[in-house]
């Protein structure tokens, strides 16, 4: 996850998407040479603390290029480009989020199809769009891959209290911590809210921000009603999810090993090792060692959705 990356040019055009409750949120869009209108798209969502820069969305994005796809890599509330441009932040839960994404996405493209990539967190969301059917999907997606998501959040909450894990838990709570302080944080009802001083734990931080500007009553009840293996079960179209039996963050819960076994849309590869969004695989017959990189483009390019 920390391991660096080459850096590409930055050169995407930036689309600003308004929300409906008045924040906004950033697409990157990478255009490929000779892209028409009816080719395919994908929206790129990035994990917990990260932003369009992360090195995993720029290589994934340059290699979706190079075949031919354009890509939106996804500033989540106040993160990246996004940062002073929303007053409540992101959290598992905001789906609809993605979706306004991908309606501005299919005016711009007309009648393209539309891909779902979501990497950690952003797998989170992408699962809770795809499966909690509260409105109808939008027709254009067809595809999706997700990688390494929080499926139970309380679980992997308490995961990164263990000793070996609290160094990622002060990496995130530093990051969050600061992205709030670039907002000016109001409640659901429109009334400003007070930023204390930064909490310890992602647990005090999701009691004591998350939950009281998301409309949650506490911690649990955000990860209870965001928890994303509730929504595999309502998933309906074809789905990658990567995961790895040794990542440090994000263990797999029992109950999404059912979930998962009882909806043949759902396609889940779990590799001995990985890591949190690592993967770095053996010389092989991938052009480079970046496993996940080639597992999302086999899947987006050659992948058929009938």
């Amino acid at each position: 996850m920390f391991l660096p990356g080459k850096r590409c040019p930055e050169r995407a055009a930036r689309h600003q998407v308004a929300l409906p409750d008045g924040d906004v949120i950033i697409l990157h869009d990478d255009c490929p040479d000779g892209w028409q209108p009816n080719d395919r798209a994908a929206l790129l969502v990035h994990g917990m603390a990260g932003c369009h820069q992360s090195p995993y969305m720029i290589r994934v994005a340059a290699k979706l290029n190079a075949n031919g796809v354009r890509t939106f890599r996804m500033d989540l509330r106040g993160c990246g480009a996004g940062a002073g441009l929303a007053r409540r932040p992101y959290h598992a839960g905001r789906s609809d989020d993605l979706r306004a994404a991908v309606e501005h996405i299919t005016r711009m493209t007309e009648a393209s199809p539309v891909a779902l990539v979501g990497f950690s967190l952003g797998g989170a969301l992408t699962l809770k769009l795809l499966g909690e059917g509260r409105h109808p999907l939008p027709t254009n997606i067809d595809r999706a891959v997700v990688v390494c998501p929080p499926l139970d959040l309380a679980k992997c909450v308490s995961r990164l209290r263990r000793r070996a894990t609290r160094i990622y838990e002060r990496y995130f709570v530093r990051l969050l911590y600061r992205q709030l302080l670039t907002m000016q944080p109001i409640r659901p009802d429109g009334t400003p809210f007070p930023i204390g001083s930064r909490p310890a734990s992602l647990w005090e931080f999701d009691h004591t921000v998350t939950a009281p500007l998301g409309g949650f009553e506490s911690a649990a009840d955000y990860y209870e009603r965001c928890r994303p293996d509730r929504f595999l079960a309502g998933v309906h179209i074809p789905t990658l999810l990567l995961a790895a039996n040794d990542d440090p963050l994000v263990p797999l819960s029992d109950n999404a090993h059912d979930a998962m076994s009882g909806n043949s849309n759902l396609h889940p590869q779990f590799a001995p090792a990985g890591g949190h969004l690592g993967f770095i695989a053996r010389t092989g017959s991938d052009p480079d060692r970046r496993w996940m990189d080639w597992r999302i483009v086999d899947w987006i390019v050659n992948q058929s959705a009938n």
